[in-house]
């Protein structure tokens, strides 16, 4: 695997211009700004917590979990266990204190047949906050589901998730694990919400499970179907036992300015 250097994005979708005048723009952040903190004053922002708005983060992380019918009770605790240890883990929390706002903002989007927005958006800007973020997602319930709509959860990051992000990000970052395609979706779902994610700006990665029989060929369809955008790149685990590893080095990379081949 080759590293080097890449500049982050200078601005997210926002700022780029891509709809409407600048101007137009400005008023609507002004808006979002107005109604986030009408929510704080009536104590109903839950993803912020107590925290003050943010200026702006580095990066806003979506984490993407499969829990379709072939994700067991081991399985799904070997997931959410390997994304809080990687939150715990104290090169984690340096290199996202060391960037250069210091700070960055998750959420947490779980998927079978439906997806559900498991954690909203929660800033973190300090150990503490990366810890706590850990905690809650040790304590997911898992939720029901059989098939793997991996297409239809790219739709919903975009429609709900993404469109409700509090704050302007540096890079916007989707991180898409599975242990299977997509067997779900109809027509060109995938491949046109997936232009959609990067023509807002997105950079989707993702992290194939290479475990059990719908692993074969995993890593190429999502090379092929999943990750877009600016320094996209693959992590395979080499199965669920595998996946804190994977995770871990995953997130280093996507919070830092070290980019990884495809």
């Amino acid at each position: 695997m080759l590293y080097q250097q890449k500049p982050s994005f200078a601005a997210n979708t926002f700022e780029r211009g891509g709809v409407g005048s600048l101007e137009s723009l400005r008023r609507l952040d002004r808006i979002r700004r107005l109604v986030i903190a009408v929510f704080v004053f009536l104590g109903a922002a839950g993803p912020l917590q107590s925290q003050e708005l943010a200026e702006r983060v580095d990066t806003a992380l979506v984490i993407s979990i499969d829990v379709s019918s072939s994700v067991n009770d081991d399985r799904y605790r070997l997931q959410l266990e390997g994304i809080a240890a990687a939150l715990e883990d104290q090169s984690v929390i340096q290199t996202i204190l060391s960037g250069p706002l210091g700070n960055i903002i998750v959420s947490v989007v779980t998927w079978a047949d439906d997806p559900k927005l498991a954690i909203p958006w929660t800033i973190i800007e300090k150990a503490e906050d990366a810890k706590r973020l850990a905690n809650r997602i040790r304590g997911l319930s898992q939720q029901e589901g059989k098939f793997t709509c991996l297409g239809g959860m790219m739709r919903y990051t975009s429609d709900k998730v993404l469109f409700r992000l509090p704050v302007p990000a540096n890079k916007i970052v989707i991180d898409i694990s599975g242990d299977g395609p997509d067997n779900c979706s109809s027509g060109n779902l995938i491949e046109n919400t997936k232009r959609d994610l990067i023509a807002a700006g997105a950079t989707i990665n993702g992290l194939p499970i290479l475990e059990g029989p719908t692993s074969e060929g995993l890593e190429e369809w999502y090379r092929e179907n999943v990750i877009g955008g600016n320094a996209a790149f693959i992590m395979p685990a080499e199965g669920y036992n595998d996946f804190a590893r994977a995770f871990r080095q995953k997130f280093i990379i996507e919070m830092s300015s070290l980019t990884i081949e495809p």
